[in-house]
């Protein structure tokens, strides 16, 4: 999310969360003064989610103080012990994420401790936000007490399939909400926003995202949203 006005509709709209993507290459990235007004118009309402590709420590908790994040989203090469690291600096829950390419790569999360656990799709050369979905019957093979959410290619005409398969903690959606990348479309936001809350009655009692959450929380962009989607 990289717009104000697309933090206040995501509001509007009960994401559990809302997410700022801070990596220079991608089409999301979002500038420091522009999260700051975003953190400060979701605190207290939403969770405020960095969305962080192999950064340096200290670079991540900088902008983590700067912009007021409560969650930090890792979509690199990030191990254990920097998971750890970062939460301790900051005092932020940590979302490890899994590029899934195969059962494998979910089981393999069952090491990081973190407060959440994001399940999205593996595309070479590109960290997230690609457009495109993985098998959801891989989130079967997910393990121990740490909540997950699912990413990847969804939209308003497949989240509903893909938690009734998967069944999240939340759902995040990037690409599927947007008009362009970076730029939400309030439509589709509607849209995807109404399909997670139709699962509600066969979720369990979760929350919504957009980065956040409602049937599963909704996470918008770059973050997590339970099923809202919500990055």
């Amino acid at each position: 999310m990289t717009r104000l006005e697309d933090a206040e509709l995501a509001l509007e709209l009960e994401a559990w969360a809302v997410g700022m993507v801070f990596h220079r290459e991608s089409p999301r990235h979002c500038e420091i003064d522009d999260a700051f007004e975003i953190a400060t118009l979701v605190k207290r309402k939403a969770e405020s989610v960095g969305v962080f590709y192999n950064a340096t420590l200290d670079s991540v908790a900088r902008i983590a103080d700067l912009v007021g994040l409560t969650l930090i989203q890792l979509h690199g090469d990030e191990g254990p012990d920097y998971c750890s690291e970062i939460s301790r600096r900051t005092g932020c829950g940590v979302i490890k994420a899994a590029r899934v390419k195969s059962p494998a790569d979910v089981l393999d999360l069952r090491i990081y401790p973190t407060a959440y656990h994001l399940l999205d799709t593996h595309v070479p050369e590109m960290p997230g936000g690609t457009g495109e979905s993985f098998p959801w019957e891989f989130a079967g093979t997910h393990q121990g007490p740490v909540p997950f959410i699912l990413a990847g290619g969804l939209r308003a005409d497949n989240v509903i399939d893909a938690i009734g398969a998967a069944h999240p903690f939340a759902v995040d959606v990037a690409s599927g909400t947007e008009a362009a990348p970076g730029i939400k479309d309030p439509v589709r936001m509607r849209d995807f926003a109404d399909a997670v809350r139709s699962t509600d009655p066969f979720v369990p009692e979760e929350e919504v995202f957009d980065g956040g959450l409602d049937g599963p929380p909704l996470e918008v962009d770059e973050a997590a949203a339970a099923p809202e989607e919500a990055s």
